[in-house]
Formats: structure tokens, C-alpha cells, sequence
């Protein structure tokens, strides 16, 4: 049986390392994402309920609520939320994903990533920037504005940019960023400048009006821009390995600040769940432990593709940042990895570790076998609605999702 297992998990690996995922278009959520309709709020992490949601969630959803003009104030969108109108849905079920609370609602502009090689497209939202902003549960009138900007003025300018570029190949920009010191989670400063160097030309022959100062500044002043884009890549990449019988690879992880889930290949839609640990790293000033959210976000898809906490060692510069220790402790991050994954990437490659690719292919057997958790590096939120980014740190995937996950495979085996 170890034979078929290792023969459906090296499918799934070589699915993941052949994928060409490339920027193809903008969309609406309501014209690609059919269960968007008015009402219901796509979030991060596994499925769950209004009164399970952590107070960033929870102020998330008002804020969604407001930017959607559902209701005009705090008081309208709680009514409409305890009158059970506002009904929710997982992103990752839409073939979506988002970071932190992850919000997608209908209004909102997505990129579209074509994943070339199998065909499947992947979605996720624009990066806000940084400061208070939805994704850390800030709902206040000036992230809303933000929000209908991004859908009004910059989706459109990037939409026409687009078209007279032609797709935009994402796996390029990670390897050439991965080069240049990001791990494409925490830090995306090359990656995000080289977005903007191969965007740029065609967006300047758009007509933006006064728009296009704002545009630009926003674009490159953005050391996270990238993020969302590397995430969309990171799905498009992933979901070609889901659904392979036999295949113990983990295609799917994310948090939704109160519970940690996993989808495992050959095991269907289920979601593995477990509490998530809580990030250790740095706070920023005036802020500890204490006020930090339990992790959330569908940004761990990073980390399956082998990016990320997993890439660590090819991004010294993010160790400091994410108060991780050292270099060498960044290197034996990525170096530890490789003892749960199948193998590594032929074209994403880490020049300081000799130029060897990223690991990739997280195996449940694997984990649960060495007691190896997968790290993740990740922003920590305040456990507060509206308050936002405190620190930023990693944090482990919870072992007991995958030792759920094993004990449920081996029941199919039987």
C-alpha cells in the first residue's frame, strides 16, 4: 500500500511543480464567484458561524456589510446579522482565497490567475496596504472609501493595463523575487517592484486622469502589494493537486482566528480542524502577547506550495522583522521542512542554499511521523475589531489536524 500512496503522492507533487500560473484578468466577484449573491460573505479559513467568529472576523463582516451599502451603519449590520440575512461561505469552496479575515463580497474586484498547465483559474482580492484595514477587521468610513477606490478606480486602470500587456507570468516574478530576498508571505518587496516594472508600461498609456499619480504611488509604495497576487498563484497551483485517490498531500491550509483547518488530496472537501497556536514574533510598540488574535488567513497556502515559512532561509532579511531568531535558524526552518514534504521544486530554487528548490508537498504520514509542524510566517492581529496589525511573527499548523486527517485516511485504506 506504501507504494500506491508514494506513487499518488508524486502526481501530486509534479501537479504542483509544473504549474505555469500567470495574472490573466480582473474580475468582479459577482461575475466569477456565483455564490457571491447580495448578502453572503465569503471569509478565510474553514466554514464557521457568526457567533464562533473572533472580534477581527467580526469586524470584518461589519465592514463588509457597510462597503456593500447592505446597511448604513454598525447597529443596521448587526440587525441583518442576528436576523440571519447575512449568510457565509469558506473562499477556499469558491476556488478563492483572501488573507487574514480573507472578506470577499460581491462588489469587490479579484485578480484571475490561470494556472496555463491544467487550466483552473484562482481568485483572490486586492492588498489594501497597510495600517487599518479590513483584513485586520478595521470597518471605519475611511477603509471603506479605500475599499470603493480599489473597486471603482484601480481595478479598472489595472483591468485595461491588462489587456494591453497580456497575462503576466506569476511564477517568474516569485522565482526572480525568491532570488532577490523575499519568501513571498511576509516580505514581497522585490516581488511587488517587479510587478510594478512589468505592469507599469501599459498602465501609463491608460487614461487614469488625475487618478493615475495615486495609482502609481499606491502600486509601488505597497511593500505587500504582491501578496495577493502570490496567493492567487498559490491557489491556482494547488487545486490541480486536490482530489487524487490515495494522496496524503496536504493541498489546502487556513485559519480563520478560532480554528486551524487542513484539506488532505485524497480525503475530498473535509476540513481537519484544530485550535491554532498563537504566532510568536515581535510586537510593534505598545503591544504584547496579550493582544494578540489566535492566527488567521487563507495566506498559508503559501506555505503548500513551498513558499513562505518554507522558503525562510532564501529571505534573511525577513528574520529580524518577524523576530525569528537568526539566519542560521531561518536556513534550519527551511531545511526542516524538507523532512515533511516529497521534494523539491525544479524551478523555484533558493540561491542560499546552493541554489536547491523549495520544499514541496506537505505529506500528513510525514508530519505526524517526525512531529514536525509546518511553520508558517504570518501578521498577528489584535484580538480587537479595528485595531489591526500588532506584530508580525510565525506560528506552527496545529499537529492535531494532521494526526485527524491520518487516522480518517486510514479508514479508507480499511
Amino acid at each position: 500500500m506504501k507504494n500506491i500512496i508514494d506513487k499518488a503522492n508524486q502526481e501530486a507533487y509534479e501537479r504542483i511543480d509544473s504549474a505555469q500560473v500567470f495574472l490573466t484578468d480582473i474580475k468582479y466577484a459577482r461575475e466569477v464567484l456565483p455564490t457571491l449573491t447580495e448578502y453572503v460573505i465569503g471569509h478565510a479559513g474553514p466554514p464557521i458561524a457568526w457567533p464562533d467568529m473572533c472580534g477581527p472576523m467580526q469586524g470584518a463582516v461589519i465592514g463588509a456589510i457597510k462597503y456593500e451599502g447592505w446597511a448604513d451603519g454598525d447597529d443596521e449590520a448587526m440587525s441583518l446579522i442576528e436576523s440571519g440575512r447575512i449568510r457565509f461561505v469558506s473562499n477556499h469552496s469558491m476556488g478563492a482565497v483572501g488573507p487574514m479575515t480573507g472578506m470577499i463580497t460581491m462588489s469587490m474586484p479579484l485578480y484571475e490567475v490561470l494556472n496555463e498547465t491544467f487550466g483552473n483559474r484562482a481568485y483572490c482580492t486586492f492588498n489594501e496596504g497597510l495600517g487599518r484595514v479590513m483584513r485586520f477587521g478595521a470597518n471605519d468610513g475611511e477603509v471603506v472609501a479605500r475599499l470603493q477606490w480599489l473597486e471603482k478606480t484601480l481595478a479598472p486602470g489595472l483591468k485595461k493595463a491588462l489587456m494591453l500587456s497580456g497575462p503576466i507570468n506569476l511564477k517568474v516574478i516569485i522565482t526572480q523575487a525568491l532570488a532577490m530576498g523575499d519568501e513571498m508571505h511576509q516580505r514581497n518587496i522585490a516581488a511587488s517592484l517587479l510587478f510594478g516594472r512589468a505592469i507599469m508600461p501599459y498602465l501609463t498609456q491608460v487614461d487614469m486622469g488625475s487618478e493615475g499619480a495615486k495609482i502609481v504611488q499606491f502600486i509601488l509604495g505597497n511593500e505587500q502589494f504582491f501578496l495577493n497576487l502570490a496567493m492567487a498563484a498559490a491557489k491556482a497551483t494547488m487545486d490541480p493537486a486536490h482530489g487524487i485517490k490515495n494522496s496524503t498531500l496536504v493541498t489546502a491550509m487556513s485559519r480563520n482566528g478560532t480554528q486551524f483547518g487542513i484539506r488532505v488530496s485524497g480525503l475530498g472537501d473535509t476540513w481537519f480542524e484544530a485550535k491554532p497556536e498563537m504566532p510568536q514574533g515581535l510586537y510593534f510598540p505598545g503591544f504584547g502577547p496579550e493582544d494578540a488574535n489566535p492566527d488567521m488567513g487563507d495566506s498559508a497556502i503559501l506555505e503548500c506550495m513551498g513558499i513562505g515559512g518554507f522558503a525562510m532561509g532564501s529571505a534573511p532579511a525577513v528574520v529580524r522583522f518577524l523576530g525569528a531568531g537568526t539566519v542560521q535558524d531561518a536556513l534550519g526552518y527551511t531545511q526542516e521542512m524538507g523532512e515533511i514534504t516529497v521534494g523539491k521544486s525544479n524551478s523555484i530554487l533558493m540561491p542560499a542554499l546552493n541554489f536547491t528548490g523549495v520544499p514541496m508537498g506537505i505529506d500528513i504520514r510525514k508530519v505526524v511521523e517526525t512531529g514536525i509542524q509546518p511553520v508558517i510566517n504570518t501578521g498577528i492581529a489584535h484580538k480587537r475589531a479595528g485595531l489591526g496589525q500588532v506584530g508580525a511573527g510565525i506560528v506552527k499548523a496545529p499537529l492535531d489536524c494532521f494526526i485527524k486527517s491520518l487516522v480518517a485516511f486510514n479508514k479508507t485504506l480499511n
